[in-house]
């Protein structure tokens, strides 16, 4: 990870989109250079020098307070991920290098197992490293591939997530996004730099997707699957972190009583075997 390159580009991309209307300036008239604003522009509203900001725009920005983060955050309308993501990058500097983790704690093994919906837990790198009986036969697309699928390499490379996904076009924008996010959280993730590498490199989409600097972080909403067995299945996601654990969520995908995505479940969690058979 290029750290002061990704910096610029992230607060290229972000005053890029930002008109002088949205940003309630005046309208200066004549032919613009540059979409969106100016760095001029973005400092005057920041309150800092242009100098200073272009220094920041140029990725010296580690030394930047808070306060000024939070300005240049208020000048360039940045939403909440889009704000963490600056005070990440601003704060969190690579040194050395590790990797993600790939087993869960015996206890969230048994709290999956428990669950009556289908939940799986993955880490920054997209490794689907547990998941509960209803969760692979929810997931069945992603586990043919092998015991330990990646959300990632599914949803860009292989052709059956265009299927699988009802939206594929919003589950790949937002999947790049997520990885965005934990990259910079976490820039000294070898395997998450390395899965970045991997789909840069074979996939066009990725790559395109990836040039867009956006950034996510997936909490809950709905979403829809064509599924091979259970057909259009409609249902609520919610995802939650595991506190103690490294950089882990727990997925959770659940359908209200009596809806056509309830029945579905429920003819998948009859097929499911148990827990003893996939351990």
């Amino acid at each position: 990870m290029d750290w002061k390159k990704d910096v610029r580009d992230f607060l290229v991309s972000r005053r890029a989109r930002v008109t002088p209307a949205r940003a309630g300036l005046p309208d200066p008239g004549g032919e613009r250079r540059v979409p969106g604003l100016r760095r001029e522009e973005v400092a005057a509203l920041a309150g800092v020098s242009t100098d200073y900001y272009t220094r920041l725009e140029r990725g010296n920005i580690a030394s930047a307070s808070d306060g000024v983060l939070d300005a240049i955050a208020r000048a360039l309308l940045l939403d909440d991920a889009e704000r963490a993501h600056l005070f990440d990058l601003a704060r969190t500097r690579a040194r050395g290098s590790r990797h993600s983790a790939k087993q869960v704690r015996p206890s969230v093994r048994r709290i999956l197992d428990a669950m009556d919906v289908p939940a799986m837990v993955q880490n920054a790198a997209q490794d689907v490293v547990a998941a509960n009986a209803l969760g692979r036969a929810f997931y069945a697309p992603h586990f043919e591939a092998g015991p330990r699928p990646n959300i990632a390499r599914f949803v860009f490379l292989d052709p059956r997530a265009r299927e699988f996904y009802v939206d594929w076009e919003l589950t790949r924008r937002t999947c790049a996004a997520m990885i965005r996010r934990d990259l910079g959280r976490d820039p000294a993730n070898a395997d998450l730099a390395a899965l970045v590498g991997e789909l840069s490199a074979r996939s066009a989409t990725f790559a395109q997707d990836w040039a867009r600097h956006n950034v996510h972080v997936h909490r809950t909403g709905t979403k829809a699957f064509r599924h091979p067995r259970a057909g259009l299945v409609e249902v609520d996601f919610d995802v939650f972190e595991l506190p103690g654990d490294d950089n882990l969520i727990m997925v959770t995908y659940s359908a209200a009583p009596g809806t056509p995505a309830a029945d579905a479940l429920a003819l998948l969690a009859m097929d499911s075997p148990t827990a003893a058979d996939i351990a």
